[in-house]
């Protein structure tokens, strides 16, 4: 698998299958589309907010929203931000995240922000892998102001299980958007990692960033002055296919929260509460 993996064009291949999953082909080829899709990974017809004939491809299913009221927010200072199941939650300990068991990857280079020890080292990070089953919406699981958005371009290797035990900095590697919000107990930063065959990254507030973009993709730095307000379970953006969000906080987080932080990995959270 990792011959066939590396020697793939990756990029173009996520473009190519985004620009198939969203073909708006007849009304009949998209009913019978989206139903197998859906019957495939089993995913709740129900819980969409329109009949699943309603929408026009599979990829405008894949990013469907959900009926309102469907995952109430929680009261705690922190929810989770996505549908999905959370594989890693640990200290940040100098400068350094897990990916799997044996392997771990440096916070400077995943975050490409200058500052990002002293933002955040001593503090706690959560990764949640969305599969495809998953209603693949982000919202934010705190108060307070988006400050600054950082498109990084890389690769696009899976996320799944086998390449993050065996796939180098897999995190760092591969493209990523992360999202900075100011709150009361300092920066919170929600990074949206890309994969294979996401068709790309899209962020509901702002629609000029956006990941696996045709040509040579350059770095952005975006700051926002004043910074936008955000609250608790307002949508911060979506993945055209299934992949990864890594949670960043501050030390203060883990300071107050610690004694509800031992989540261990692979627990299924949507609307769960960090408490």
């Amino acid at each position: 698998m990792s011959a066939i993996t590396r020697i793939l064009p990756k990029r173009s291949l996520s473009r190519f299958v985004g620009k198939l999953m969203h073909f708006k082909g007849p009304k009949m080829w998209a009913r019978i589309s989206v139903k197998g899709f859906a019957w495939w990974y089993n995913i709740a017809l129900h819980e969409a907010d329109k009949a699943y004939n309603e929408y026009p491809s599979i990829g405008e299913f894949f990013i469907r929203k959900l009926k309102p009221g469907l995952r109430p927010i929680g009261s705690a200072w922190a929810v989770h931000p996505a549908d999905s199941v959370i594989t890693q939650a640990q200290t940040i300990e100098k400068g350094t995240l897990i990916q799997a068991k044996g392997h771990t990857y440096e916070l400077k280079e995943f975050t490409m922000d200058p500052d990002a020890y002293k933002k955040w080292d001593g503090g706690f990070f959560m990764t949640y892998y969305l599969c495809p089953t998953d209603y693949h919406r982000v919202h934010s699981p705190v108060d307070g102001g988006i400050s600054d958005v950082r498109y990084m371009p890389g690769e696009l290797w899976p996320v799944n299980e086998w390449s993050t035990t065996n796939v180098k900095d897999l995190f760092s590697i591969n493209e990523r958007v992360l999202v900075e919000i100011q709150t009361d107990m300092g920066p919170v930063g929600v990074v949206f990692v890309g994969a294979t065959n996401v068709g790309h990254i899209v962020l509901s507030f702002d629609e000029t960033i956006r990941g696996n973009q045709a040509g040579v993709p350059e770095y952005q730095h975006k700051k926002y002055s004043p910074a936008l307000t955000v609250k608790r379970g307002d949508e911060l953006g979506m993945f055209r296919m299934g992949s990864t969000i890594v949670m960043l906080y501050p030390p203060s987080f883990q300071q107050k929260f610690s004694h509800n932080l031992d989540l261990g990995p692979s627990v299924k959270v949507n609307a769960s509460l960090i408490k």
